[in-house]
């Protein structure tokens, strides 16, 4: 429920220095906390609810807290081999002092930072150590960790609330319910267009956006919400993109998995961008009625263009995987190497066209982008950040 926060827990003791975990909050994850020594921790993240994996996704908040003192924290249940935590990546650092007074947000952290083999495992699997070495800016302070940038449910309902209650968006963005998740949380659909002039009965082809069927993978939250940031403005551009075509956006289509902390998994413990080709409406909601729409829209209208925005916890840059058959089109424009390029061309320093991939492996059979080509849209894409 929003506004209602766990108890503080109380210190028995005045001069107690332990360092107090919460992680029971929304998007929250952390199971198990060992003090080494004063200013040692190590801590165990909590699986994907029902399955024993998936831990890469962590969020939680430490209090009582002492600045200047070199500490070091030690998660010790990763199960990937490698990470972008050898390759430079930092955790991220939120203090509530820095801020309520400097204006401060997430920033990234740590020094001595190794991910390795460690000890450890569980049903044939080794378990993997990230361990980072850094000071907390201020005493008695309350602070948070995380992966990546948070982007809760609760985040993407005030952002709906801002732009319904906007009076020129709500002329050209409308806000619909597609389903309800097995937890009963509202999966929302946006429909994007300018509205047409009397007059002119021209079919606009239509574009196909989601986002979040990964809950670990926040970034791609972020990727959606600056599109939609661009989309709703009042740029030229973005008039000419509403004038030109429909955009239908599905901006978080696994809810569930985002309120509890999961990284991959939804509810059911199954890995949602695996299921575009079940018939299990119970057991998949928001992919049944993903696809569902997506077939109506078929029926309506060309679709132009079909993306679904992911984010990579082991490759860098921004990139995109496609589906190439054999022989492909002559059309230019039907070719799946032609948008990515495009993107490369014009954001040449994020955009990593050597990175893109075109090949469809059968492991990813089940997934949106490969339904989606095979029912027909020719531009279907899985958009990568790292």
């Amino acid at each position: 429920l929003r506004g209602l926060c766990p108890m503080k827990q109380i210190l028995h003791q005045k001069m107690d220095n332990t360092l107090i975990f919460e992680a029971r909050f929304e998007s929250g994850n952390l199971q198990k906390v060992v003090k080494v020594n004063d200013f040692e921790y190590q801590l165990t993240l909590r699986t994907d609810l029902y399955t024993s994996r998936h831990t890469q996704w962590y969020y939680f908040q430490v209090s009582n807290t002492q600045a200047g003192m070199p500490y070091r924290f030690t998660i010790v249940n990763f199960t990937k081999r490698n990470s972008l935590y050898n390759r430079g990546l930092r955790p991220l650092l939120y203090s509530e002092v820095d801020a309520r007074k400097h204006n401060v947000g997430w920033r990234r952290t740590g020094t001595e930072i190794k991910y390795y083999k460690n000890n450890g495992g569980e049903g044939g699997r080794r378990y993997f150590s990230l361990t980072w070495t850094f000071q907390f800016p201020h005493d008695r302070d309350t602070c948070y960790f995380a992966h990546c940038y948070p982007y809760t449910y609760s985040n993407l309902q005030e952002y709906l609330v801002a732009i319904s209650k906007d009076p020129v968006k709500s002329k050209f963005c409308k806000i619909h319910i597609l389903c309800h998740s097995l937890a009963g949380n509202i999966v929302y659909v946006l429909t994007i267009t300018n509205p047409l002039e009397s007059g002119k009965g021209t079919k606009r082809k239509a574009v196909i956006l989601t986002a979040r069927v990964h809950p670990g993978e926040t970034n791609s939250s972020w990727i959606m919400k600056g599109f939609l940031d661009y989309i709703l403005g009042n740029s030229g551009k973005a008039q000419r993109l509403r004038d030109t075509f429909v955009f239908k956006v599905v901006p978080m289509l696994n809810p569930d998995g985002v309120i509890v902390g999961n990284h991959r998994c939804s509810l059911t413990g199954q890995d949602l961008n695996r299921k575009y080709k079940s018939k299990a409406k119970k057991c998949y909601p928001s992919i049944w009625y993903t696809r569902n729409m997506i077939r109506r829209v078929m029926e309506e209208r060309d679709i132009f263009l079909y993306c679904d925005i992911h984010g990579h916890n082991r490759k860098q840059n921004v990139f995109m995987y496609g589906c190439e058959r054999e022989q492909q089109s002559k059309e230019p424009y039907l070719h799946p190497r032609a948008f990515p390029l495009l993107l490369s061309k014009n954001c040449p320093d994020k955009f990593s066209f050597p990175d893109c991939r075109f090949r469809v492996q059968k492991s990813k059979e089940g997934t949106g982008r490969v339904v989606m080509w095979k029912m027909g849209i020719n531009n279907s894409y899985t958009l990568e950040a790292s």
